[in-house]
């Protein structure tokens, strides 16, 4: 015999994590992204197209 289901959500009673625990904050994520950005940003290569003609050919 099971117990019968509750009509609303759990209570969030002493040692109950929240509904939202191991969510990122908006804050958290917008971060993120401008970090992202800003490495992409770092990453990007050169305005050099002549790197894939190279005279030496494949190395």
């Amino acid at each position: 015999m099971s117990a019968p289901t509750p009509a609303g959500p759990d209570p969030e009673g002493r040692g109950l994590q929240p509904s939202a625990f191991g969510r990122p904050s908006p804050a958290l994520l917008e971060r993120a992204d401008r970090r992202y950005a800003h490495f992409l940003a770092a990453q990007a290569p050169a305005a050099d197209h002549d790197q894939d003609h190279d005279p030496a050919g494949a190395r």
